[in-house]
């Protein structure tokens, strides 16, 4: 089926008088109390146990790497840097490429723990693009099945996810430590 496009060029003036503070806010997480639950995760990540309790699989100069709570598939990984900074184009060319650095190592990590068929890697900038935080810029990293979405997904918007966040966490954390080693 193809998919048909409807235009309606008067809508620009509308988009174009937006007020961005206008926009929500991101909403405090009850799990974490700055209201960005990745700088809580970074300020953390030296403590072993509020790091696993967090989910960060790694944590260096280039950032940070976790398994996301509320993941689209199981193994989904977020990779971020440790500034506060909502823009790609805010980061500077070092943040940059260590964030682009640490995703490599999340692909790695995803290949050589849950042997995925194929990786999803994406960025949602704004919160009308997806972003759940918009104010920490992070990369998403899923990996990916043959037939991994099912009628599930489609008739009941649900998403059936196989194992457990803290085996999950578990299994992961073991292969990073062993990619580092």
């Amino acid at each position: 089926m193809a998919v048909e496009n409807i235009w309606a060029p008067w809508r620009m003036d509308y988009i174009r008088q937006l007020d961005p503070s206008d926009l929500p806010a991101a909403a405090a997480s009850s799990q974490s109390p700055s209201g960005c639950f990745l700088c809580d995760a970074v300020a953390r990540a030296s403590d072993p146990d509020a790091a696993a309790e967090r989910f960060v699989l790694h944590h260096d100069a280039r950032g940070l790497l976790m398994l996301n709570r509320y993941p689209y598939t199981n193994g989904h990984l977020l990779a971020a840097v440790d500034d506060h900074i909502g823009e790609l184009g805010d980061l500077s060319v070092e943040q940059r490429a260590g964030l682009m650095e640490l995703t490599a190592f999340g692909e790695r990590v995803l290949r050589a723990a849950v042997n995925p068929q194929g990786i999803n890697i994406g960025i949602n900038l704004g919160r009308c693009a997806g972003a759940g935080l918009p104010g920490h810029l992070h990369v998403h990293i899923l990996p990916r099945w043959s037939g991994d979405t099912n009628f599930m997904s489609a008739i009941a918007d649900v998403r059936v996810i196989p194992q457990a966040l803290e085996q999950s966490y578990a299994h992961l954390k073991a292969t990073c430590d062993k990619l580092l080693s």
